[in-house]
């Protein structure tokens, strides 16, 4: 083993954990939370929606496969969901500092101090994640020595303004034409719209995307509490006087929710794993899909003419709306699911047949 230094993770309870740095050597604070995830930490960690929080991976063993290089292709990253490291920090169980893919350019650690970003290795994961999963998500700090600072509650703030796209970008040249609000999208959201014969214009969060024509919009997954995105919630209500379908995932799930009329809460922990299982309402249809997300709808608070799609089999959650009679649907989890499982992926097969029809009209 290297020589490293040693920092410490402390939670806003008072319980402090020690451990070695692998990363960036800086103090951070930010919300603690953990995710079951075995394999993706390079999809993982570019992940928009964890914007803020200091993620804890219940996987013993991390940095065995290194990290990709960042190939360009259709205007966006090959390997990565977004352009740069969004977690604020990193704590694992065991790092690896032997690497061995066929595709890594370079380790963990070297990528993370490349992006300026905290990890922590040899702490006890599992007590920790047993506090977050009986206390809840916690505000933490990491700190090295000599450079104490203050706790940070990342969702006081509108996080989906910090990582959405400053003006309008275009991907793809297909036959439909989809308005994507970019409140945080992964990367693997465009991909799988592109492979669906369409042109996918990106529009900031707060851009009124109902000046644009188009043939369908797309709410994307991103960070923070959705009471924070109002802008983008009244724009969700003006498209839903039309009948232009809409779809949308996570983030995108709840904005929905909260422009049809409902209200939305927060999760004790929180769903972030590539392994929940969720049953689509009215079936014995039961899927295994990627989450990632601290806010849920309360889909008791649904107007009349929406009803929940999905629901989580663990904990009876929503995991998706739709509306009775016109073309509007999200998910809670990720059909795109980089790095998988792709059960789910289907669900834009069904966007864009609802698109097929709109032009019919």
């Amino acid at each position: 083993m290297q020589n490293v230094q040693k920092a410490k993770l402390i939670l806003e309870d008072g319980t402090v954990f020690e451990g070695k740095s692998f990363g960036y050597e800086k103090s951070i604070a930010g919300e603690v939370v953990f995710y079951t995830a075995m394999t993706g930490y390079p999809e993982s960690l570019t992940d928009p929606s964890y914007t803020g929080q200091i993620l804890v991976s219940t996987y013993p063993m991390i940095g065995n496969y290194g990290v990709p290089n960042d190939v360009e292709e259709d205007g966006i990253f090959r390997y990565f969901e977004s352009d740069k490291i969004h977690v604020s920090a990193l704590i694992i169980s065991d790092y690896s500092f032997e690497y061995s893919h066929w595709n890594a350019m370079k380790s963990l650690g070297d990528w993370l101090k490349e992006n300026e970003v905290p990890g922590l290795f040899d702490i006890d994961t599992r007590a920790l994640t047993k506090i977050l999963r009986e206390k809840g998500s916690m505000l933490g700090k990491i700190v090295f020595e000599g450079n104490e600072i203050d706790f940070y509650d990342p969702n006081e703030e509108n996080l989906v303004s910090r990582v959405s796209v400053d003006d309008i970008q275009t991907y793809g040249n297909g036959d439909h034409k989809v308005v994507l609000v970019d409140c945080g999208v992964k990367n693997n959201i465009i991909r799988c719209l592109l492979r669906r014969n369409t042109t996918v214009i990106r529009v900031p969060w707060d851009y009124d995307f109902n000046t644009i024509e188009c043939d369908g919009i797309f709410l994307s997954n991103g960070p923070g509490d959705p009471a924070m995105v109002q802008e983008t919630v009244e724009n969700v209500g003006k498209a839903l006087d039309d009948v232009k379908p809409i779809m949308g995932i996570c983030l995108g799930n709840q904005l929905l929710g909260r422009a049809a009329g409902g209200d939305t809460y927060k999760l004790k922990y929180g769903h972030r794993s590539h392994n929940q299982p969720v049953l689509m309402t009215g079936t014995d249809k039961c899927y295994i899909t990627s989450q990632n997300h601290g806010y849920a709808i309360d889909d008791k608070t649904l107007p009349e003419d929406w009803e929940p799609l999905f629901v989580n089999v663990n904990d009876q959650t929503n995991e998706g709306i739709r509306h009775k009679t016109k073309p509007f649907f999200s998910t809670q989890f990720h059909p795109e699911a980089s790095s998988g499982p792709v059960d789910t992926e289907f669900l834009f097969d069904d966007f864009i047949t609802n698109i097929k029809k709109y032009k019919k009209q």
